[in-house]
């Protein structure tokens, strides 16, 4: 993280890897990036360049002009796939320091995913709008309402001009909206963004989808500070039922299949593949872990609760932390679990039996971890 100053030789512009001002030190490591102050390195190290730092070299070193045609368009057609790897890098990394809170570092994530991504498809492609929209989230964290306009409204025009746009980017692109309405406090035109989210999520994913209960809970959270908690709370216990729905196969599949990677969710594939495992990023596993404790944390703050609500809650966590490999706080919750069941009125067998099954696959898990 060492910064090397610079006597910029005359005629040379270098420029700050945040600001675009002139830069006047370099990172050590790299030694292709360049900042302005060592404030702005610590900011971009924090935000991103850690990760991609030596990643950095290849792309911003002049390529040889010397071999033959083949060899000229080989080494561009291999600058191309790094370039893509970088960008879905930096976009996957600032979403995840979105779901954590990390405003501020998500900054740096988004430009540069936004810097690659004009230099693959240019200045207007649809391409640039999930970093726009990631830097619109982060100013919104960060209280920055006027900046976040600035930044949705590009993405807001990108979309509207691009007519073959995808539910998926317009999906992401209202729920920013309403995000930003929200943070200003226009419930009303808040909620009608986010249900274009949903509308167009489940157009993408279907309407109980993970992708689309991202919608469904920040609609909970308007009607939350709405106080129409008999609203918000039948919205909570949605997003509940889908992610406990399909953690539920994940679990069903880690049990019977060879171990999906430490640290990482397995995404259930329908139809032919239904047997498959595709990897969710960190964003997502992110995603889940900041939803599910915020929607625990806001029924455990309620007077009354309710046992079944609360163990499908606690169910839902620890299958997500087993498969996380987090097993001591999956043991943790599914003991929750179990006392919560057994508080259930009328009872529940078949929610007992899984829970039963669940505390067996973490002991085992656990066991074969020694």
């Amino acid at each position: 993280m060492a910064l090397n100053p610079l006597a910029n030789p005359k005629g040379v512009k270098l420029l700050c890897e945040l600001c675009q001002k002139p830069a006047f030190e370099q990172c050590t490591q790299c030694r292709v990036t360049y900042y302005c102050s060592p404030e702005h390195q610590k900011a971009d190290w924090l935000g991103i360049h850690e990760k991609i730092c030596q990643l950095l070299i290849p792309l911003r070193t002049p390529m040889p002009t010397l071999g033959s045609e083949d060899d000229r368009q080989h080494r561009k057609n291999q600058q191309l796939i790094r370039q893509k790897q970088m960008i879905e890098l930096c976009r996957t990394t600032g979403q995840k320091l979105l779901f954590e809170g990390k405003y501020e570092s998500a900054v740096p994530a988004a430009l540069a995913a936004l810097k690659f991504a004009i230099q693959v498809y240019g200045l207007s492609s649809i391409e640039l709008v999930p970093s726009y929209l990631i830097l619109g989230e982060a100013s919104i964290g960060l209280n920055k309402l006027s900046q976040a306009n600035d930044y949705l409204s590009q993405a807001q025009w990108t979309v509207l001009k691009t007519p073959e746009c995808g539910n998926e980017v317009k999906s992401r692109l209202y729920r920013n909206l309403g995000l930003l309405e929200a943070a200003r406090k226009n419930y009303f035109q808040a909620l009608s963004h986010l249900s274009n989210d949903v509308y167009h999520s489940s157009c993408a994913y279907g309407t109980d989808d993970v992708q689309t209960s991202g919608g469904y809970f920040h609609m909970a959270n308007v009607f939350y500070r709405q106080n129409r908690l008999d609203v918000a709370f039948s919205l909570y216990n949605q997003v509940i039922d889908i992610w406990n729905n399909y953690l539920s196969c994940l679990v069903d599949q880690r049990t019977h299949k060879p171990e999906v990677p430490t640290g990482l969710i397995g995404q259930v594939i329908s139809g032919d593949d239904a047997n498959d495992v595709d990897i969710l990023d960190e964003a997502q596993e992110a995603e889940a872990i900041q939803v599910l404790n915020a929607i625990l944390e806001l029924r455990e703050q309620q007077a009354v609760q309710n046992a079944s609500i609360m163990c499908k809650i606690y169910h839902t966590l620890s299958m997500l932390h087993f498969i996380l490999n987090d097993y001591k706080q999956a043991e943790e919750f599914v003991s929750k679990a179990k006392i919560a069941c057994e508080n259930i009125v009328s009872g529940d067998p078949e929610m007992a039996a899984k829970i039963l099954e669940l505390s067996k696959a973490i002991e085992h898990a656990e066991t074969s971890a020694l």
